[in-house]
């Protein structure tokens, strides 16, 4: 079994990012923390007690990794926006058996007390642009958005667009996961999500 587990936002700063998104959902961030092997570093947003949404940038402070980062962040410019979505599961190589090449081995990551492994595609970008999720296994039953204030928002629709939508679904379908996103055609790869908030529907795009 597979599911999303959170969203990522990606900007050249976390300080831009943040803004953009409380600016949008009108909500305070919660802090993150450091990923040191990655050299980022993040802030957060809970969207349920198993979701959330996460701003992810590159730490100046941070060291370089010897290897791409994740949500391909050291070719990432211009204004902030969705650029992942990452996917749970309790069987995380037989999920990666299945998945599209490029999606990555997993690799053993930690921040703070959270454990997890995590996929990381060798040039630092998903399959599809970016559009296939990388794949996450939490270890010791952590989970971030268990720490995270309620603000009452809800991640109701997810919407992938990309020029090769049939094959984007087709290779979400094999680990069944057409269910949980809209795919749609259009010439520029992008993700958009819509959430419903104590202030009405909102958009990130």
């Amino acid at each position: 079994m597979i599911w999303l587990d959170h969203v990522a936002i990606c900007a050249e700063t976390l300080d831009e990012g943040t803004a953009w998104v409380e600016d949008r959902l009108g909500v305070t961030l919660s802090p993150g923390g450091k990923h040191l092997d990655m050299g980022t570093h993040n802030r957060l947003l809970g969207l349920g007690p198993e979701q959330y949404l996460e701003v992810i940038t590159i730490d100046p402070d941070g060291t370089r990794p010897d290897r791409p980062r994740w949500f391909d962040l050291d070719r990432f410019s211009g204004p902030p926006r969705p650029a992942s979505w990452i996917c749970a599961t309790a069987a995380l190589d037989d999920a990666v058996a299945r998945a599209p090449d490029g999606v990555g081995s997993p690799l053993d990551l930690s921040r703070g007390d959270l454990e997890w492994r995590f996929t990381i595609a060798p040039s630092g970008q998903s399959p599809f642009d970016g559009l296939f999720p990388p794949l996450i296994q939490w270890r010791k039953g952590r989970h971030p958005a268990t720490r995270l204030p309620d603000h009452g928002i809800r991640l109701k629709t997810l919407t992938l667009t990309h020029p090769r939508d049939d094959a984007l679904k087709k290779s979400l379908q094999s680990l069944g996961l057409t269910t949980a996103v809209n795919i749609t055609k259009a010439p520029n790869p992008a993700i958009t999500l819509a959430f419903q908030t104590p202030a009405g529907p909102k958009v990130l795009a």
